[in-house]
Order: C-alpha cells, then sequence, then structure tokens
C-alpha cells in the first residue's frame, strides 16, 4: 500500500492508536505490512487497512458518538454521500472499531486537503473546569508573550478556555470558521505546517496553489462545496447535532474530484431545548460551533480562486 494511501486514512483522526493484536492479525490477512504508513496528525497505527477500499478506525466502544452519527446518517440518503460510506462495526481482541470508505481509493497520485471545518474545534465539556492553569500560560506565552492580559500575567496562569480560544485564534478557525490542516500535492510530500495560514490572501493562494489552475477541477469542488452545504442545511442530523472538529477532504488526480465530511468523534447530539444553525457566534452553552459559517467562507475562497483564474490573473501552478 503507497504512502499517499494514508493520508486519507489520517485525515479520519483517531484518539487511540490500533493495538498490536489488530496489526498483527491485519499483517496475517495481508501476508505483508504495509508500506509507507503515515499520519498528518494524531496517534500512529491508529488506522488500518482491512480490504481493498476499507480502513479501519478504532473507537471506544459501540456506543461511541462517531457509532450513533453514521448509523443516523446512514438513514438520510442525501445526507449519507457527503461522508464515507459505512460499513458497520468490527470487534478484535477486545477492541472496537468501524469499517469506512477508503477515500484514496481509485485516485492515481491525487492532490489532497485537509479542512479543520468551524470556528470552535474544541467541546465545551473540555473547556468548562475554570482552574487558572500555569503550564497553559507558559504554553501561551511561549507562542506569544505578549497575548496574556495584565491580569493573566500578574496570575501567571489561565483557564483551559483562555488557552482554546487562544490556540484557535492563531489560525483561521476564529476568523473563516475553518482552517487548512495539511495538503499534499503531486509527486511531493504533504505539508503539515499550515496552521497558521489565516490571511484571506494566504488562504486563497494556498488554494490556487492546490488547484494549479485547473478549471475544470475548480468548478466541480465548487459544485460539491455548495451541494454539501445544502445538504448539511436541510439534513435532520446536522440540524439535531452540534458538530465539532470534523473536516472537509478534498481529493482529486486527472480523472476525479472527491469531496467528504470527515470525523464525527466529537459529534454530540443536542438537548432538546438548544437549537443551533451553525453559523451564528459561539457563546458558553449555546452550542454554536461554526460549521456552516467556515462552509461559507471556505465556498467564498474557491469562488475568488476561480474568478482570479477567469480573469486571466497569474495561477500558482504546481
Amino acid at each position: 500500500m503507497s504512502l499517499l494511501k494514508f493520508l486519507a486514512i489520517n485525515a479520519l483522526e483517531l484518539s487511540a492508536p490500533a493495538t498490536p493484536h489488530l496489526l498483527q492479525h491485519q499483517q496475517t490477512q495481508t501476508q505483508a505490512k504495509p508500506q509507507g504508513w503515515m499520519q498528518l496528525s494524531g496517534h500512529p497505527e491508529s488506522i488500518v487497512p482491512t480490504s481493498t477500499g476499507i480502513v479501519r478506525k478504532r473507537i471506544s466502544g459501540f456506543e461511541d458518538s462517531e457509532v450513533h452519527a453514521y448509523r443516523l446518517i446512514c438513514q438520510e440518503p442525501q445526507t449519507a454521500q457527503i461522508v464515507p460510506a459505512y460499513f458497520g462495526m468490527q470487534e478484535i481482541q477486545a477492541q472496537h472499531y468501524i469499517e469506512l470508505q477508503d477515500l484514496l481509493a481509485g485516485f492515481r497520485d491525487p492532490c489532497v486537503m485537509d479542512i479543520k471545518m468551524g470556528s470552535r474545534t474544541f467541546l465545551e465539556s473540555e473547556v468548562s473546569n475554570a482552574t487558572l492553569r500555569p503550564d497553559l500560560y507558559q504554553k501561551m506565552i511561549a507562542v506569544d508573550a505578549g497575548a496574556p492580559t495584565p491580569a493573566e500575567h500578574e496570575a501567571r496562569a489561565i483557564t483551559k478556555l483562555r488557552y482554546m480560544t487562544f490556540r484557535e485564534s492563531l489560525s483561521s478557525s476564529h476568523s473563516k470558521g475553518f482552517r487548512i490542516e495539511a495538503l499534499r500535492l503531486r509527486g511531493r510530500p504533504p505539508v503539515k505546517d499550515l496552521k497558521t495560514c489565516r490571511s484571506s490572501e494566504q488562504i486563497v493562494q494556498t488554494i490556487e496553489q492546490f488547484l494549479a489552475a485547473r478549471r475544470s477541477v475548480q468548478k466541480e469542488l465548487l459544485k460539491r462545496l455548495k451541494h454539501m452545504r445544502l445538504v448539511i442545511e436541510q439534513s435532520s442530523f446536522f440540524a439535531r447535532h452540534e458538530i465539532v472538529g470534523s473536516s472537509i477532504f478534498i481529493v482529486y488526480d486527472d480523472e476525479r474530484v472527491g469531496v467528504w465530511l470527515i470525523d464525527f468523534a466529537k459529534c454530540r447530539e443536542l438537548p432538546p431545548q438548544v437549537r443551533v444553525d451553525h453559523r451564528s457566534a459561539w457563546t458558553p452553552g449555546n452550542r454554536e460551533e461554526g460549521l456552516l459559517r467556515g462552509m461559507d467562507e471556505l465556498i467564498r475562497s474557491f469562488e475568488e480562486v476561480y474568478a482570479r483564474c477567469g480573469s486571466h490573473r497569474s495561477c500558482l501552478k504546481i
């Protein structure tokens, strides 16, 4: 299996690695350890290929949030088309896994982009503790010594909420509702240091380089992104759930284009009395995460790239 095969697998972002038992089981099935294993982020060896067109992802158990999400999504035919195909669960050596579509199956040396969606990529439960933490203060000043307020400098400690919102502000997540996590250009190794790509011009130039002035690909991607947005707006599943930390995964080669919404590990069902539109600003308790706001901004960025190339402005080429 090629190195690139695992770039798509990585975008599923596991919370825990695969066990040696599973790896041994897989090697028995495939008769050889996969070559070129890599991930852009997350724990190593957290996703394992099973057979042609399928990957296996570790989950916490049968009640895992991602299982819940895929089961409900499968009940909506239109919504099921914008996510990886779900093939069910497996239990191996007391570990639980879901089986999903291999998003790179059928592509040849494609260009790949992973875009983290939302203006908030952490759960409210992750920042509910108001304890002042010196370690997070040290992390903040290591990045930007001028970021803490005078009171925070005096206390030499900050809350986790303060640190997480600071971290989001370093990328385009806070300002745009999305950030480009990583990309891979044809014939080149993945580029992973893109989280500080946050200005409109930086984002557009990055997308220009990724698309390499291919008008047909630009047009098809815009069509699919707009369709995905419409599906989300009309979906009962998305109306009832908070979608935190999901990504849009884009892949294309000379013949095909693919766009999927992936990673539902932080998907949470909303309380009956809570409604979200996925565009409003987040305040603690309202459960807004900015998924559709990010899609609006992402589409605008792709439209800008399309307009620039159409007006014969210089387009970056791979």
